[in-house]
């Protein structure tokens, strides 16, 4: 296995990689609080995403005010405080057995010790999550969820790989298009292409992702999504691994499911990708 390979895809059981994925969720959570409370507010919100990181094998947010990052490695859902370069080393906490009161304290001291308003941490996110135990004081169970929670990651880490893979081609064509970026909210990675260089509301934009389940599809799925949404019966064919989902939202879909049967998972899913965004961009002209 080279670096610009896939991880191996395990197929995990489709209910205990979306238990894992809703523990992840929810740990991420302290990222997004932590991005709200010390990293410049920007007008698209952009300053709460995070960025994967291959070495953490998680996210991180982007630089608080000291130059240190918070990250979550989500293959055992630990959070760690990255310093600034050439700083102490790294301050982690395992949250297997915690819950999220020992989370916050443990973040609380660490911030503080920076010099830094802890309390800050307390504001209401601006947004729910899916509902889970965790959030009504339940510790995570990352011993349980260890080998759901491995094949989380290597969804994530492959997606990263592949989603830089057409964020690179398209920007060399001279498109705008946005860094591959996790946003907390609905804990996607994705990139955006825009098509139009003034944006606005009805700028149009082609949105290529991965999803790592939610309520219309409950295991992981690369969408490719169009914007303003076409007519359906504009929409152009897709290869046997993706389909149109229009209920709700319009996005070319390719769920794990028809990944994990693929004979050429990796290929296959990087000329899905590929095919729906040229068709996306194609349709909206």
């Amino acid at each position: 296995m080279t670096k610009l390979d896939w991880r191996p895809l395990g197929g995990i059981a489709q209910a205990r990689l979306a238990e894992a994925r809703l523990e992840a969720h929810h740990a991420v959570q302290w990222l997004a609080r932590a991005a709200r409370a010390f990293i410049a507010a920007k007008p698209d919100d952009s300053h709460t995403n995070l960025g994967w990181d291959g070495a953490l094998d998680g996210f991180t947010t982007h630089p608080l005010k000291d130059g240190a990052r918070l990250g979550l490695r989500i293959s055992d859902l630990t959070l760690v405080l990255l310093p600034a370069p050439g700083a102490a080393a790294p301050e982690q906490l395992r949250l297997h057995g915690r819950p999220n009161a020992d989370a916050r304290a443990w973040l609380g001291q660490h911030l503080r010790a920076r010099g830094l308003d802890d309390g800050a941490l307390d504001a209401p996110l601006p947004y729910e999550i899916p509902a889970h135990a965790i959030a009504k004081g339940a510790a995570y169970r990352e011993v349980e969820l260890k080998d759901a929670l491995g094949e989380l990651a290597a969804w994530f880490a492959n997606a990263e790989l592949s989603l830089g893979r057409i964020r690179a081609h398209h920007a060399a064509k001279k498109l705008r298009v946005s860094p591959v970026r996790c946003w907390p909210h609905h804990f996607d990675l994705a990139t955006l292409i825009s098509l139009d260089a003034g944006g606005g509301k009805h700028a149009r934009s082609v949105n290529a992702g991965l999803s790592p389940g939610d309520e219309s599809y409950h295991e992981p799925y690369f969408y490719v999504s169009p914007y303003p949404y076409p007519e359906a019966a504009k929409l152009p064919k897709l290869s046997k691994l993706g389909h149109w989902h229009t209920q709700g939202f319009t996005a070319a879909v390719a769920p794990a499911s028809r990944i994990i049967a693929s004979a050429k998972r990796q290929a296959e899913t990087e000329a899905f990708l590929q095919e729906a965004v040229e068709g996306a961009i194609k349709v909206l002209g």
